[in-house]
């Protein structure tokens, strides 16, 4: 199926409490402490404060209700349509306290872990076809060569694991956001998960951008379905992260004060992409931290603990990148790389793609061309490096060269004189400092 044919199905909103799959005791105690520290008292405040639909938040003021946890004020609140307002017994009060000290969780209700896993499968990363259009668009400047489309496309259709390598400077990481560019869809991402009692929380703006609703037209006659409030809808996730990667980054973050967990970075990039930028360059080496992904890849489900040490399997719907500078020989053994699906080398531009880079980077800059100045580079200045090309030089080349005409107060232009001094920039010489 295509992306931009068939929309991801919504999660469907809970009819009532008998098919929320969560245990009465942590839903009725949620919803006490929220009153308590939202100070919220009326169904349709209570409903969007614990996103669940008026009916289902009005079942369970009722069981909080026969409880005697809850009492009605008998008064309408003319600010909020006049609804009948709530508030917490003594009884109600001192049971949210008990509550908060167990656990500070309060406000959205968690979806349970099997729940959640229906809405993976919904939205899975490996139901997207990504055609070479979408991904030549998606790559913005970047000219490749088309033997790399041919390597990637597949490789990012089948949302499996993927390894780029090759020398530094010639576009792995914008390679890689050019594929989350090209992905181009949505998912919907829980504000929180729960398993086995435990509050998980998952949705968390660093990572996740949200995408904004149309808020709803009260004259409208047909009105939109609404989703299932216990999640947000968001672009498909990507998490990047480089050297600072560590082992411990990819568990269960537990918070001693809450009571509750986060989800560790490859949750929250469900249905989204994990780059390991830089591989190699992490603290701990890159064999150990690819032993850790070896089952996720395999099996498409990740294995989780929890502070009591019981251990649980969560979905593992993500398209991992790896990239690095090393070649994979001297990084990994073969029993690893065998687990990585595409490996794909990107390497340095040869001399015509060089020279379309340059010609298009000089567009975009609106910097003219000039034949004495590029011979001058070609024939001067690459030799002196082997002629070996890299995709960041035109950039770097032509924004020095603009630099250098701001600053002398002249037009844009490309010299021989101007490509020595932008070039002297580019490469630092060994020199020897006299101490």
């Amino acid at each position: 199926m295509n992306m931009h044919d068939s929309p991801v199905t919504a999660p469907p909103a809970p009819k009532g409490l008998a098919q929320m799959q969560l245990p009465i005791v942590m839903m009725r105690d949620i919803l006490l402490k929220t009153i308590y520290r939202k100070n919220v008292n009326v169904v349709s405040e209570v409903a969007e404060a614990i996103c669940l639909p008026i009916p289902v938040t009005q079942e369970l003021i009722d069981l909080a209700r026969e409880q005697k946890l809850l009492q009605a004020t008998g008064t309408l609140n003319a600010n909020s349509g006049n609804e009948m307002g709530y508030q917490l017994t003594d009884a109600g009060k001192s049971r949210a306290q008990d509550a908060l000290s167990q656990s500070e969780y309060f406000g959205a209700m968690p979806v349970p872990l099997a729940v959640y896993r229906e809405q993976i499968e919904r939205q899975s990363i490996r139901n997207i076809m990504v055609t070479r259009a979408q991904l030549v668009s998606a790559m913005g400047y970047l000219v490749l060569p088309d033997s790399l489309l041919d390597h990637l496309g597949p490789a990012v259709s089948a949302g499996r694991s993927i390894l780029m390598y090759g020398p530094p400077g010639n576009g792995k990481s914008s390679i890689s956001n050019g594929i989350r560019d090209a992905l181009g869809d949505h998912v919907y991402v829980p504000r929180a998960i729960e398993y086995a009692g435990q509050v998980i929380t998952v949705y968390d703006p660093i990572v996740h951008s949200l995408i904004e609703e149309a808020p709803e037209d009260p004259t409208a006659l047909r009105r939109p379905k609404r989703f299932d409030s216990r999640y947000v809808k968001c672009e498909r996730p990507t998490v990047i992260t480089g050297g600072e990667l560590s082992l411990d980054m990819l568990d269960l973050v537990y918070n001693p004060t809450a009571r509750t967990y986060q989800a560790p970075l490859q949750l929250k990039s469900t249905g989204g992409i994990f780059i390991v930028d830089d591989l190699g360059r992490q603290a701990e080496p890159p064999q150990s931290l690819v032993n850790r992904w070896i089952v996720p890849l395999e099996e498409n489900k990740d294995i989780l603990a929890l502070q009591s040490g019981e251990k649980f399997e969560v979905p593992f719907d993500t398209l991992v990148i790896f990239s690095t500078n090393f070649h994979p020989n001297e990084i990994f053994d073969q029993a690893a790389l065998r687990r990585i699906f595409f490996k794909i080398k990107i390497d340095g531009p040869n001399q015509e793609n060089f020279l379309k880079i340059f010609a298009m980077v000089a567009r975009k800059r609106r910097m003219p061309l000039n034949e004495g100045a590029l011979v001058h580079l070609l024939k001067a200045k690459y030799p002196t490096i082997d002629n070996i090309y890299a995709n960041y030089q035109p950039i770097f080349l032509i924004d020095q060269m603009i630099a250098i005409c701001e600053f002398e107060g002249i037009p844009y232009q490309m010299t021989p004189e101007l490509i020595d001094r932008a070039w002297a920039n580019m490469f630092v010489k060994d020199e020897h400092i006299v101490k």
